[in-house]
């Protein structure tokens, strides 16, 4: 699946963003701007991406419309955890970043409330959610973050199948997030759930590969940064994050694909429900849309697809075209997730190794 071409639209988020507006409920329960009320006020994001990512994008919207924004870095699971237990009266406004799957949790829970961005058009069709509650802002392919290094010590070619991964010469040399904390790491869970066509089939490919795995970390992208500083041979990530590991100073990182297919994320972001100012929250997602918000995230070595068809491509952005995707429903691993990571609590992750 590659880029898909779409017209370019003209960005209506300038004239919302100078002039300011305010929010009612419609009789359909999306929210209707008044535009005629001031922005003003301040907005905390739950941030799903790199820290220097979520800095430079909060650092940019307050600079160009003088609203406060803040934000707290938060794996998927930890981001609908927090906003669960503080639902009644919530911290975040909008969530940013992180993979769909943890926002169709979320919206099924009922933790985001619709709101349909005037620049969303301009999105590709199969990068939004077709009832309003989430935009597509990035996407990136699953893929393998090795060590060349540790590797090469071992005896071991770069991975390049997900049977590869099983090698018992890999034992206590894969690195990879807990699916129940991680959206990336339950990318990995659900691509085998989809490639091997079932649940079962699913966890028992992760049973084996449990064997194998030092650790489960919280964060996904961890995994990329303990391969990079040689503690394993491989760490299991989004591709674009060991990419910006080795722009960082990790030269021994070599980025692969399983040949069988592999998973992939649509970043996405919402508009939390419950909002404590709506207008400034609705600001924020029209201004991420837009092509020059998108291009920010380059300039801090965060190279995922861009969904605005008039950002800029950076060579260093995964050719989909040239990776093998598995026909991942977000849908489906949305409505899964819950009962398949309790699954992974209690049959994997607390299992003794072999």
């Amino acid at each position: 699946m590659g880029r898909i071409a779409a017209p370019a639209a003209a960005l209506s988020a300038l004239a919302l963003l100078l002039g300011g507006c305010a929010v009612t409920p419609s009789s359909d329960g999306a929210a209707a701007v008044d535009q005629d009320a001031p922005l003003g006020g301040s907005i905390t994001i739950a941030c799903g991406a790199m820290e220097d990512w979520c800095q430079a994008m909060v650092a940019a919207f307050t600079e160009e419309t003088g609203v406060d924004a803040d934000f707290v870095r938060l794996s998927s699971g930890e981001a609908v955890a927090r906003m669960d237990a503080a639902k009644a009266a919530p911290e975040f406004d909008v969530w940013h970043g992180g993979p769909v799957d943890g926002f169709g949790a979320a919206r099924d829970a009922g933790l985001l409330e619709p709101y349909e961005s005037p620049n969303a058009d301009v999105i590709p069709s199969e990068y939004r959610d077709a009832d309003g509650y989430w935009t597509g802002v990035y996407v990136g392919a699953l893929g393998f973050c090795s060590n060349q290094a540790v590797l090469d010590e071992l005896g071991v070619d770069v991975p390049t199948s997900w049977d590869d991964l099983l090698d018992p010469r890999l034992k206590g040399q894969v690195s990879t997030a807990h699916p129940s904390t991680s959206g990336t790491a339950f990318t990995t869970l659900w691509t085998q759930v989809t490639r091997l066509g079932g649940e079962e089939q699913g966890l028992a490919y992760m049973k084996q590969m449990h064997n194998n795995v030092l650790q489960y970390s919280k964060s996904g992208t961890a995994p990329g940064q303990i391969a990079g500083r040689g503690e394993v041979a491989v760490g299991l990530v989004f591709s674009h994050d060991c990419v910006k590991y080795q722009e960082e100073g990790m030269t021994d990182l070599v980025v692969s694909f399983p040949s069988e297919g592999t998973g992939y994320e649509v970043g996405g972001i919402a508009l939390v429900a419950g909002s404590k100012n709506t207008a400034a929250a609705q600001a924020y997602i029209d201004w991420a849309l837009t092509a020059d918000a998108q291009n920010i995230g380059p300039t801090v070595g965060s190279f995922q697809i861009l969904t605005n068809p008039d950002a800029v491509v950076d060579p260093r952005m995964v050719e989909l075209d040239d990776v093998e995707l598995v026909d991942y429903d977000f849908a489906a691993a949305s409505a899964a997730k819950p009962a398949l990571t309790a699954r992974f609590d209690a049959e994997i992750a607390a299992a003794p190794k072999e």
